[in-house]
């Protein structure tokens, strides 16, 4: 692996996992509770647990692509969301969130091992490292959502402590 491969790698693993920008996502989701999770606040168009999910999906489609395979494409956005606002109990809820960080796991392996500017096979013009890094975005940018919808319910900081603060 070049120099600079193995810095973008450190990089998308830092991205990944959530460190400095924002709280590592293994912090801010495992002491979610059924309430907390499926809680609908006035305005906001989901859920918790429906970003869970969400963020599942779309992690799932990307890592797919990263491992060679060609996921169905959803004919609309729509289909990534879940229909249901809460988990049916506690072992749906830990299912989905542990599903998420899995996935995390294993988009660290990958930006840890492959080669980064190799081109996907079904993903026309994107790269792997392209890849990892929307994967990284598009976890963080929704779990600030998470966040913010733990504040709003009271819920922020997570035991341990949460930042920014």
């Amino acid at each position: 692996m070049s120099e600079s491969n193995h810095a973008f790698a450190q990089a998308l693993v830092k991205s990944l996992v959530g460190e400095r920008g924002h709280i590592p996502m293994a912090r801010a989701l495992p002491d979610l509770t059924l309430e907390l999770a499926g809680h609908t606040v006035e305005g906001i168009p989901y859920t918790i647990y429906q970003l869970v999910k969400h963020m599942g999906y779309w992690q799932d489609f990307m890592l797919a692509h990263l491992e060679g395979n060609k996921p169905h494409s959803p004919a609309s956005v729509q289909e990534s969301w879940p229909a249901e606002s809460a988990p049916a109990d506690e072992s749906q809820l830990q299912e989905a969130i542990e599903h998420l960080l899995q996935g995390v796991e294993k988009a660290v392996a990958i930006a840890q091992t492959a080669r980064l500017d190799e081109t996907l096979a079904h993903f026309p013009g994107e790269t792997k490292g392209g890849l990892l890094r929307n994967i990284a975005s598009h976890n963080s940018y929704h779990l600030g959502e998470i966040v913010l919808l733990r504040r709003l319910q009271g819920a922020w900081p997570p035991p341990g402590g949460g930042y920014p603060a």
